[in-house]
């Protein structure tokens, strides 16, 4: 028997065998099922993981605009306080210097014998310390002579008289206007040629 073996004895050998080979193949499917299930769990934690992000992400985004538009309300309030200091603050240094111009005309009539000329004298010192103000604060006069071309920005005509000069130029001016800085204060008065 040695040579020729019986086939159901070698038949029963070969069946172990495919049990064998059917058990290994049942658990290579099972881990590749779990492989598989593993890897559908993979994506939808990934899935889950970039969602945290993109909430964390979106929260701190929320965070930043918070904060930009609180900064604009701070600078929005600060610029109207400033504002609101300049309306209420803008004539003090006009008024510090009409303060010592009143004063001096309230001595002036404080004093009840004085000459004419003193009198004058002490009116010429009140007029330096009056335009003393005017230029620290920016205030120009509007004073056009004779002949000056008529700017109607700066000039108000009264009148128009015939004279001997170029038309539509200053025969005299009735009245000095002003600018403060650069912008027409009170125009000055004046009579114009035809």
């Amino acid at each position: 028997m040695t040579a020729h073996q019986d086939p159901t004895a070698n038949s029963s050998g070969d069946s172990s065998l495919d049990k064998s080979a059917e058990q290994s193949a049942a658990q290579g499917q099972s881990e590749a099922t779990a492989q598989t299930e593993a890897q559908s769990l993979d994506p939808i934690a990934q899935l889950h993981a970039e969602l945290a992000a993109a909430q964390a992400q979106l929260a701190e985004q929320k965070d930043q605009v918070l904060r930009a538009h609180a900064e604009m309300e701070n600078v929005r309030r600060r610029a109207q306080e400033e504002v609101s200091k300049a309306r209420k603050f803008g004539i003090e240094s006009f008024a510090e210097g009409l303060v010592p111009v009143k004063d001096s005309l309230e001595a002036a009539l404080a004093q009840t014998e004085q000459s004419a000329q003193d009198m004058r004298a002490g009116i010429e010192m009140t007029l330096k310390q009056l335009v003393t103000a005017f230029e620290r604060n920016h205030l120009k006069e509007i004073a056009p002579a004779a002949g000056t071309k008529f700017d109607p920005h700066q000039h108000q005509a009264i009148a128009t008289i015939p004279a001997e000069q170029e038309p539509n130029t200053v025969v005299q001016t009735l009245q000095k206007g002003y600018l403060i800085a650069e912008r027409v204060l009170r125009p000055a008065l004046v009579t114009v040629s035809s």
